[in-house]
């Protein structure tokens, strides 16, 4: 089996080799290269110590000297050099207490996590495979190298790891692997909310966002997003769905593009529903408030997860008004645009399209027409350059000024009504017309 390694990996291998080393490509490298995919970054691994590696390049960067990685610089390319290794106890289900060098490739290889990660590859040797890698690939399975309980204790990570692996290839977890994340899936505890995040990023923008049923099945969720969990067991006895919530969230992630901001607002948009339900008379589920609550659990769980302030600002703004109604004319998307941001406004239209798809088909064909009516006209608005914020406002707080008024929030508050005569009647955003109508106001206080 042949891989077409890049000419840097190849040269970096043969000089190590040349010096009576061995030396491969290996991990997800192997695995990518074998899917007919392009690699991200290649790793090499060898029989060299790192003091050893030091030696026959030029350049090299002690990236992880101590667990046995050096970066070698091919020109501005910097590729990461590992000595075959065995970890030592793991203490903290995250990171071993020491490593151990070791001259046996096999050794290396096993401590890996997954089959599908676990081969090396040089041209020399071809394809080393020793835990069944290739196997694993045609059955689309993700299996642990050896016991997955061990594998999972010695790092709790590599449990999201392998949901993740299934949402990436479309593959399904083998049985075993499985039923140790079912047991162990408390550990995740351990693990850092950046780290977390991390994988729940890569799994939410993956081919295959609705692997995240793994994460619920496994009890993943229930450590990591345990909202998430109550959702999946509220049901809603209503005329526009035909799911549990939680149901409707695996849905309505799939019908979104593989965007970061899309994905998470689809996870987050009903998440306040359980605390909202309640059934009226005729055992109809109604959740008034969903998305005022929503958009308060989606701030508190993004900040327990760590996301940066700019994915909270847009996710948990977009949960907010996920249901607003926009309405269809000019005058009330320009105030729709104002209200939720220009910022976030135009990703509205996938999350409602993706929002109704997950409904049932109650009324469904009108919601679509009636928000593909609603962006034909958000576009007209763009093309027509209307002003839809004190940016675009054709008077500023220094023209009151000029014109006689005091600093202070009446400047705020008289450009606010500038505004709102300017969101119903576009074409009177002049500086003329608009100074008319300041004047005017003044004069009626």
């Amino acid at each position: 089996m042949y891989i077409n390694l890049p000419d840097k990996v190849k040269k970096i291998i043969a000089i190590i080799e040349s010096a009576g080393y061995e030396a491969y490509a290996v991990g997800g490298c192997v695995r990518d290269s074998l899917l007919g995919r392009v690699p991200e970054d290649w790793d090499i691994t060898t029989s060299a110590s790192p003091l050893q590696i030091k030696s026959l390049f030029g350049r090299t960067v002690d990236t992880g000297i101590k667990h046995g990685t050096v970066t070698v610089m091919m020109g501005r390319e910097g590729f990461e050099v590992t000595t075959y290794r065995i970890d030592g106890e793991y203490e903290d289900s995250r990171h071993p207490k020491g490593v151990t060098f070791t001259p046996e490739l096999e050794e290396d290889l096993k401590r890996r996590d997954f089959t599908i990660n676990a081969m090396a590859y040089n041209d020399r040797k071809g394809l080393v495979d020793i835990f069944g890698g290739i196997a694993d690939m045609g059955k689309k399975i993700v299996r642990c190298v050896g016991s997955p309980r061990e594998r999972f204790g010695e790092d709790a990570l590599r449990m999201m790891r392998a949901v993740r692996f299934c949402a990436q290839l479309g593959y399904v977890m083998e049985d075993e692997t499985k039923t140790a994340i079912m047991e162990m899936a408390e550990n995740l505890k351990n693990i850092s909310s950046e780290r977390i995040q991390s994988e729940l990023v890569k799994l939410l923008v993956s081919p295959y966002p609705g692997c995240l049923r793994i994460c619920y099945e496994t009890g993943i969720t229930g450590m990591i997003l345990p909202e998430f969990d109550k959702c999946m067991a509220t049901v809603q006895n209503n005329p526009h769905h035909c799911y549990t919530v939680g149901e409707h969230i695996l849905h309505a992630i799939k019908e979104v593009e593989g965007d970061k901001i899309l994905r998470l607002t689809m996870l987050f948009h009903d998440i306040g529903k359980p605390e909202t339900k309640f059934t009226d008379e005729k055992g109809i589920d109604h959740f008034h408030g969903h998305a005022a609550l929503s958009g308060k659990i989606t701030k508190q769980a993004l900040q327990r997860l760590k996301f940066d302030n700019d994915t909270l600002h847009k996710v948990s703004r977009l949960v907010l008004y996920h249901d607003y109604p926009m309405g269809l004319s000019a005058a009330s998307i320009r105030r729709a645009i104002n209200k939720i941001g220009e910022d976030v406004f135009p990703y509205l239209f996938e999350i409602k399209r993706a929002d109704i798809a997950a409904q049932s088909g109650y009324y469904r064909a009108e919601k679509i027409r009636q928000l593909e009516e609603a962006r034909s006209i958000y576009e007209m608005i763009l093309e027509n350059n209307h002003c839809i914020s004190l940016h675009t406002l054709a008077v500023t707080g220094r023209d009151l000024i000029q014109a006689g008024m005091k600093p202070g929030k009446e400047i705020g508050e008289m450009l606010d009504s500038l505004l709102q005569i300017v969101l119903e009647n576009p074409e009177k955003n002049t500086k003329e017309i608009l100074m008319d109508y300041a004047q005017g106001l003044l004069a009626d206080e």
